[in-house]
């Protein structure tokens, strides 16, 4: 849950996701496979709680979530999971936002940042004391523990595009709070440099798979009995795939996981 790359609009399939897991090794999860009915999900399952972290549904509706440090640690009464995966029951980014919307005004949930997604709108929720929404221009955007940062594109008459960020420094651990911010922008770079090279999705994200691999960036984590669980590679628009990886990716392949 905490690393997750994405470029909107900045291709001709509207999105391109690269997103690493992090999550306690004990903790039981299961791959990618087809889920529901109306509309039909494709999404790896958390064995424990029973929702997901990551996937997309047959209407072209994304959605995916990652943890949020937060100044002030507050408890949840219901799974963060099972938040993305009823949202992906919607049929549109829109429909998916209102959903979120009345889930918040009614449940508590521990913090998180969760994005939703389809073709023609990416909105960005923020949830933590309180909850911020935030509606996204085309662009390249990595979203980590302590806020995220992006490239967008910015107003007709702008001569560049825009880079924006919101990090905030954790009460607890602000040194490492820090030092995730900075591998973030640093992955942002990297990713950033790749669209401008790469002309269509799947090349992006084969740079994605590098760059979340790599530990000079910091986002592949190793730990006593915490890591790097799974890696996801998705790709949405006129061509649709998940490639997965069932381990941290810089010592497991992707393999294709279907579509929808």
């Amino acid at each position: 849950m905490c690393t997750l790359t994405f470029a909107w609009h900045a291709f001709e399939d509207y999105l391109a996701v690269a997103t690493n897991r992090d999550e306690m090794l004990a903790r039981p999860s299961s791959s990618p496979v087809v889920r529901g009915d109306e509309p039909r999900v494709l999404a790896p399952r958390d064995e424990e709680a029973g929702g997901t972290w990551v996937g997309y549904n047959d209407a072209g509706v994304f959605v995916a979530i990652t943890n949020r440090w937060t100044r002030t640690p507050s408890d949840g009464d219901r799974s963060r999971g099972l938040l993305v995966r009823e949202t992906l029951d919607r049929e549109t980014a829109a429909a998916a936002t209102e959903f979120v919307r009345g889930e918040l005004s009614d449940r508590t949930y521990e913090p998180f940042h969760l994005l939703v997604a389809d073709t023609d709108r990416a909105v960005l929720f923020e949830h933590d004391t309180a909850t911020s929404e935030t509606v996204l221009a085309p662009g390249v955007y990595v979203i980590g523990n302590t806020g995220w940062c992006g490239v967008r594109d910015g107003p007709a008459d702008a001569t560049e595009r825009q880079r924006t960020e919101t990090f905030f420094v954790p009460g607890r651990r602000p040194d490492v709070g820090r030092q995730q911010a900075e591998n973030d922008r640093e992955v942002l770079d990297a990713l950033v440099e790749a669209a401008g090279i790469a002309d269509e999705a799947t090349a992006w994200l084969d740079a994605g798979a590098d760059v979340l691999s790599d530990h000079s960036y910091g986002v592949c984590v190793h730990g006593d009995g915490f890591g790097t669980k799974s890696s996801s590679l998705i790709r949405l628009g006129t061509t649709r795939s998940y490639r997965y990886a069932d381990g941290p990716p810089c010592e497991t392949p992707y393999e294709p996981a279907g579509s929808l």
